[in-house]
């Protein structure tokens, strides 16, 4: 059974671009295109998607909340963040929103499908530039007082972040924290 991918961004090129990339996986089935956020809750809504390929910066409404609204209502559908923004703080902020994967637009075909394919089994994936920038911001500061952007997230998005970046799946992070998977 092929794993049914929503494409969200507002431009058209990018979006056949994408389509046409994962034509040809054989596993990887386009079922829906939107070109905002808001579009994409209700193209969501009507082709239950597996995994939704999303933009974060759009008019309208942004990927970030399209992600948490569409996490409200079918907690199954995937999110995975696709974007040009190379910015730690667009990945926490995914993350919060629900999002399983972030990719920056650059990604080869084949890491791209590697992702929808990791995420469509439960799994996470965040390219490894993306994560060190992210636990990066997550240290402490290297002169007493200077703060953190890291303090920012809890203890247990910390202990969440830790186990994603040694490649565990949702669904063993959530046995190991003693956490439902749809947390």
């Amino acid at each position: 059974m092929a794993t049914r991918v929503l494409l969200v961004d507002d431009h058209e090129l990018v979006r056949q671009g994408i389509g046409a990339m994962l034509q040809g996986s054989g596993d990887i089935e386009v079922v829906g295109q939107a070109r905002t956020g808001r579009e994409a809750i209700e193209v969501a809504r009507r082709e239950l998607p597996d995994i939704v390929l999303m933009d974060v910066r759009m008019p309208d409404m942004d990927g970030l909340e399209a992600t948490r609204k569409i996490k409200e209502e079918r907690s199954r559908t995937a999110v995975v963040m696709l974007t040009m923004h190379d910015n730690p703080t667009y990945l926490r902020d995914a993350v919060r929103a629900g999002a399983a994967g972030y990719l920056l637009k650059d990604v080869s075909k084949e890491e791209l499908v590697d992702a929808i394919r990791q995420v469509a089994t439960g799994g996470a994936f965040i390219e490894s530039q993306m994560l060190k920038g992210m636990l990066s911001e997550m240290k402490p500061a290297p002169t007493a007082g200077s703060g953190s952007v890291g303090k920012n997230l809890t203890k247990r998005e910390r202990e969440i972040l830790a186990l994603v970046a040694e490649g565990l799946s949702n669904r063993e992070i959530a046995d190991r924290l003693v956490l439902s998977p749809e947390t």
